[in-house]
């Protein structure tokens, strides 16, 4: 721990010098008050101020979403949080990835490893797959932002947990539209209407985003809307209805590039990407409904329900000679799936030994069904069948949180939960000598194969089943040294199973589901302070180190197509910086930095090629060392902004910076991806003219045209580890908003 805390003070030291001066004046002169302590759910599921938490817990309100920015991705926005990486791969083919403190780093597609939850609603699947891409950010009221070990309490993940929450609708029927245009064949129209209405709130968001992408082949377009109406009842509780729909109809992945195709052009699309056309169809649709009911001044009952249903066509850069093995999904993976769940909470509030006590019981069960088959790619189109099986995933939970003020100037928040997730497979694709469900064109072969079915060359059934299980504790402290500073304490234990993508594929090419795959299990502990400075400046210092059994890695990543396996250990140790400051004259400050070591605890034999086994018979393998660090994971990050408000001209601007370090991109750390600082202006201004607003804003990223890396593929087989990030680009938007 010696080296975690001489690190950690170092950034703290760095933070102070360039915030030093800011502060001080902000502290002297404190004639303003801004909402520093706000009130979160995330973390105990019911109303607390964010400043008398034991945990690191972060809210992102709705100006800061929704102002001068796309609303179209949270990497727009997640940067701000400490502790939080978001890499944008530069196409909505594979949505965006999603890190904290380390974890999620694996995931080829969506985010892995974080919990992902929509106005109470999952938006991560039962097994733990996510997709950010479902946050609509145009009616986002706030983002809350939860990392460490109280996250346990939400079940199948290791890092945290990001939920976003849609806003209410104005007190005055209001009714917006904005259009946006920028770099690179972006445009974003969208429209927004909201409003009370005697007993009923509603707010329904609606846009289309569409860009030719700064890569070659990279060209997306996305529509989505997003409704809720919220009924005040008689009995004084409230009744939701949340609806959501995403499409993507034709998003274009260029796929990674190696490091010598990103110095020649980093633009261009990778060759397999233009061969096979590689290239995704999504369309979800999902809707719930919630009831918040008081039963008494003591007690709160809360039961959530919900129900969607999710298609995808997902085209890979598999070459045709390897689909053509008996034993081979083929190279275009489709999938139908219906989904729902429901939840329960009660909550009640009394008083031990003269501190109050505020007790919270829930349980949740998910269900997730796919119709999931794999085709031929016969370069761009879709040919034989080569995969065909009915997978299931139900996830039953279990929690009991209580928060006790036992002593004037000492809180303490427990949890206990348990989750038990079961995975079920039925294979229909079956060619054997005694048993032929896909025949091909020609007598004895199977479909989508040349080869003749034989007793050493077959495609058996691959049906299982796995049930995973844990129970998942969290323990923290607070102490208010003053009324201005808490110091916190936590630990808690978290359980992360492999998904059904990560289950699908054997490192060693054969069929059937890798059901070797175990949970991974993470401790988490961490120190902590919350400082009040003055009434318009915030400061949050938290130290951690996480030790993980059994770590889910990247065995094999190939044409799109990824295999995983457990390693046996890894470290993360960090430190997170939170500043946020007005001063006087219109200024204001944000400060965000990272710093993490994430590491391999243990040696482990991995695989440096395809087909490979790292048992018995090696083939394709490699050692990697104790002490390499997990790819993905930059050391440090920072995003610092400065802003400036004169409201007697209705402007309001910034100019930001983000920077991180270099990142490994194997687990061998053979090579990485250059670390980088990228500058960011913005700027607009608002006219109010009756019930008329009108808001006009310009923003212009990368600034300098920095040459950079935005997100890395792990372990790929052919070294395209690359996805290279946007040069200077510019957005104009305008915005316009009536209140009737």
């Amino acid at each position: 721990m010696d080296e975690l805390f001489g690190r950690s003070g170092r950034l703290v030291a760095m933070a102070a010098v360039l915030w030093g001066a800011g502060v001080a004046q902000s502290v002297a002169d404190s004639a303003g008050v801004t909402e520093l302590d706000a009130v979160v759910v995330t973390a105990t599921r019911v109303e607390a101020r964010n400043f008398d938490l034991p945990v690191s817990i972060d809210a992102l309100e709705s100006d800061v979403i929704q102002d001068q920015t796309a609303r179209v991705l949270v990497s727009e926005v997640l940067k701000r949080v400490p502790g939080t990486l978001v890499t944008n791969r530069g196409t909505f083919a594979q949505e965006e990835q999603i890190m904290i403190r380390g974890f999620g780093g694996r995931s080829q597609f969506g985010t892995r490893g974080i919990k992902l939850v929509a106005d109470g609603i999952p938006a991560s699947t039962p097994d733990g797959q996510g997709g950010p891409g479902l946050f609509d950010l145009g009616s986002a009221g706030d983002i809350e932002v939860m990392r460490g070990g109280f996250s346990a309490l939400y079940g199948n993940h290791s890092g945290g947990v990001v939920q976003v929450f849609t806003e209410d609708g104005p007190v005055d029927p209001t009714l917006s539209m904005r259009l946006m245009a920028g770099s690179d064949g972006t445009w974003i129209a969208g429209s927004k209407f909201g409003g009370q209405f005697g007993d009923l709130n509603g707010v329904v968001d609606a846009y289309h985003s569409e860009t030719d992408g700064y890569r070659d082949w990279s060209a997306s377009i996305k529509d989505q809307v997003n409704a809720k109406l919220k009924y005040a009842l008689p009995s004084g509780g409230t009744l939701s209805l949340i609806a959501n729909s995403m499409n993507l109809p034709n998003s274009r992945d260029p796929l990674g590039l190696t490091a010598e195709q990103v110095r020649e052009d980093p633009r261009q699309a990778s060759e397999g990407a233009l061969i096979y056309k590689t290239r995704r169809t999504l369309d979800n649709m999902q809707g719930g409904v919630i009831l918040d009911q008081p039963v008494s001044d003591a007690d709160q009952l809360r039961v959530m329900a919900y129900s969607g249903t999710r298609s995808n066509e997902q085209f890979l850069a598999v070459p045709l000679f390897s689909q053509n093995a008996i034993t081979s999904a083929g190279g275009v993976s489709t999938y139908d799936r219906h989904f729902g769940g429901a939840s329960l909470w009660w909550s009640h509030e009394s008083s031990l030994a003269e501190g109050p006590l505020t007790l919270t019981l829930g349980g949740d069960y998910d269900r997730s069904t796919d119709d999931r088959e794999g085709y031929i790619n016969e370069y761009g189109t879709r040919g034989a069948l080569k995969r065909n099986e009915d997978n299931s995933v139900d996830s039953w939970g279990g929690f009991v949180q209580g928060s006790w003020a036992f002593a004037p100037r000492w809180s303490l928040d427990v949890g206990l939960r348990r989750t038990q997730v079961r995975f079920d497979s039925d294979d229909h694709f079956i060619c054997t000598t005694e048993q032929v469900t896909a025949p091909g064109t020609s007598a004895g072969t199977c479909s989508g194969s040349t080869v003749a079915i034989s007793e050493s060359s077959y495609n058996p059934d691959n049906s299982g089943s796995k049930t995973y299980s844990a129970w998942t504790p969290a323990f923290g402290l607070l102490f208010g040294l003053t009324p201005d500073i808490n110091l916190y304490a936590n630990v808690g234990k978290t359980f992360e199973t492999p998904t059904f993508t990560e289950l699908a594929y054997r490192p060693d090419g054969g069929s059937g589901l890798n059901l070797d795959l175990e949970p991974a299990i993470s401790w988490h502990y961490e120190l902590g302070a919350k400082f009040l400075l003055g009434d318009r400046t915030r400061l949050n210092l938290a130290l951690f180190q996480i030790d993980t059994d059994n770590e889910i890695t990247v065995a094999t990543n190939r044409g799109g197509r990824s295999t995983y396996q457990n390693v046996p250990g890894s470290r993360r140790r960090g430190a997170e910086l939170m500043l946020a400051s007005e001063f006087d004259h219109g200024f204001a400050g944000h400060l965000a930095a990272t710093y993490i070591d994430s590491v391999f605890t243990d040696s482990f034999v991995g695989c440096a090629g395809i087909p490979c086994r790292t048992t018995g018979s090696t083939l394709n393998a490699a050692t990697v060392d104790s002490g390499n660090q997990v790819p993905g994971v930059p050391e440090f990050s920072v995003f610092g902004e400065l802003s400036y408000a004169y409201a007697p001209w209705g402007f309001e601007g910034g100019v930001s910076v983000y920077g991180q370090d270099a990142v490994y991109v194997n687990d061998r750390n053979t090579e990485t991806a250059a670390g980088y600082w990228l500058l960011n202006l913005r700027g607009g201004f608002t006219q109010r003219m009756g019930g008329l607003e009108l808001s006009e804003f310009v923003r212009v990223d990368n600034v300098l045209d920095r040459d950079y890396i935005s997100g890395v593929r792990a372990n790929d087989a052919n070294g395209r580890y690359y996805a290279p990030g946007a040069g200077a680009t510019y957005l104009v938007g305008l915005t316009a908003s009536y209140a009737f």
